[in-house]
């Protein structure tokens, strides 16, 4: 009952922190964020699972309830763990402790109501990160949508309802392409399946797949619809070109600790998803869609980069580098090696601690300067030495500095990806390398530009040392990122013994 327990503190939290005085909120919801946090990290080194979750795996901290007959099909109450869903799990209780940290300062209106409303979403996403029966995992993926909709369009910038609503559009367009798909396929599935659990689903489509026609198509047919809807609707999550547009507009307009975690967790929905089902379930479709994949992969890592370049505001800058580094984890998942996939869920955890850290760092400036332009601060280094000194680590981490989390899980993925058996896989994997090149660019251009140089700058306030509680965090996700580049195996191994029965069962 360990996982129901993450779960009830952090829903339990938010209805307790909802009504709480706005004076207290914030050190409240702090507290009892350190709950679920504390858990996590007990339950990490208690973990005795193995294997894959989906492909009859040992799965960790599991429950398994009978919930709703509907007809021939069961729903049930079904979560566990296993080596990839741990380290991901573990990643959103400490993000979400220190995202709450990082808004005392610029949280200042309505602070019940946007804590709880973080603590709504701690909950659920736990529930994505464990969830094993498809209601009750999207249930929980479409309860994460609503709570970040109201951080934007309630704490955001000027420009904060545009922003919001373009965020829910796309990510419930895409919700409803994924669901409609996921249904039609369990049906085209027939007798082989009676519940929606997903390990039912994976075996029934790894071990024979769709038998006959659905609807009139053919079973090769449908299922490759099915594998492309899937891809389409994950996709607009992670997210990759050309259903990247929501994401600057989102990240500018969100407040920084929603920021933190838009870009440190709910971006990794996408592309657990994508693991989970694409590349679990369909591995003669991953075969044979294995180079537009790649393409799409390598032109979200370049184009991305490339806006990010020709950026002017730090959090587009950020913004933008999420859209390239979400690219590398598209790449080594196409990649179905064990490198590779293994490279790209260790990547979802670094990313999301880099990310975390990136964004951070340019709120706690912004707070001070109340500008995020690199064309109106210069020299901010001397007035700020611990921010900036930790801004720079987090863009060396960006650029895969080794000794960072950021080295190993891109290493990996271009070792994985390199290996790969489909067509021109080592030409995409040096086109893909080249985008470390721009994010140097554009990462030492931003710097160069704000924290070094003669002081200056165009907005009238005084500059000083940033407080403890904006400091501390980012240190935090600064010691784990170098954590992880020190000792990549403390999550590696785990994330391998997961990764490897996909790989077996695809055959490739």
């Amino acid at each position: 009952m360990m996982i129901e327990a993450l779960i009830a503190v952090a829903l339990i939290g938010a209805l307790v922190t909802f009504v709480a005085p706005n004076r207290v909120a914030g050190k409240l919801a702090f507290a009892i964020s350190l709950v679920p946090a504390a858990l996590s990290l007990w339950m990490f080194t208690a973990f005795d699972g193995s294997g894959n979750a989906l492909l009859d795996g040992s799965l960790a901290f599991e429950s398994h309830l009978e919930w709703i007959q509907l007809g021939e099909y069961s729903i049930e109450w079904f979560v566990g763990l296993d080596g990839i869903s741990l380290p991901l799990v573990v990643m959103t209780t400490i993000l979400c402790s220190l995202a709450i940290l990082s808004s005392w300062t610029p949280i200042d209106s309505r602070e019940s109501q946007f804590y709880g409303l973080v603590l709504f979403i701690e909950a659920n996403l736990i529930g994505v990160f464990s969830a094993l029966d498809f209601f009750v995992w999207f249930i929980f993926w479409e309860a994460v949508l609503i709570p970040m909709y109201l951080l934007i369009g309630v704490w955001g910038g000027p420009d904060r309802k545009y922003a919001a609503i373009k965020f829910f559009v796309y990510t419930n367009v895409a919700s409803l392409l994924m669901f409609g798909s996921f249904i039609a396929l369990v049906f085209g599935l027939g007798d082989a399946v009676t519940s929606f659990a997903l390990p039912d689903v994976a075996d029934a489509m790894v071990n024979g797949g769709v038998q006959s026609s659905v609807f009139g198509i053919d079973p090769g047919t449908f299922t490759a619809l099915v594998f492309i809807a899937l891809f389409l609707g994950f996709a607009v999550k992670v997210p990759v070109v050309p259903f990247h547009t929501w994401l600057p507009d989102a990240h500018v307009q969100a407040p920084t600790p929603a920021s933190v975690l838009l870009a440190g967790v709910l971006l990794k929905m996408g592309t657990y998803a994508l693991l989970r089902f694409n590349f679990t379930m369909f591995p003669e479709q991953v075969e044979t869609y294995a180079v537009p994949i790649a393409a799409v992969a390598v032109i979200s890592v370049i184009y991305g980069a490339m806006l990010a370049l020709a950026q002017t505001d730090l959090k587009r800058i950020v913004a933008y580098s999420s859209v390239s580094s979400m690219g590398y984890v598209i790449l080594g998942l196409i990649a179905y090696t064990q490198f590779g996939v293994g490279g790209a869920t260790f990547q979802m955890v670094s990313h999301g601690l880099i990310s975390g850290l990136m964004f951070m760092s340019v709120g706690v400036i912004y707070n001070v300067t109340h500008t995020r332009s690199v064309e109106e601060m210069s020299g901010l280094a001397d007035r700020m030495p611990i921010a900036v000194g930790i801004l720079v680590a987090g863009a060396f981490g960006y650029m895969g500095l080794p000794l960072m989390s950021g080295f190993h899980g891109e290493f990996t993925i271009f070792f994985g990806a390199f290996q790969a058996d489909f067509a021109y896989a080592p030409l995409f994997t040096a086109l893909a390398m080249f985008g470390i090149v721009i994010v140097a660019g554009y990462l030492l251009f931003a710097l160069q530009r704000t924290v070094f140089g003669p002081y200056h700058l165009e907005t009238d306030y005084d500059v000083g040392r940033a407080p403890l509680h904006d400091i501390a965090p980012m240190f935090v996700l600064l010691a784990l990122i170098i954590a992880l580049g020190v000792a990549p195996e403390l999550i590696f191994d785990m994330i391998t013994d997961a990764v490897d029965p996909i790989l077996n069962g695809g055959d490739l």
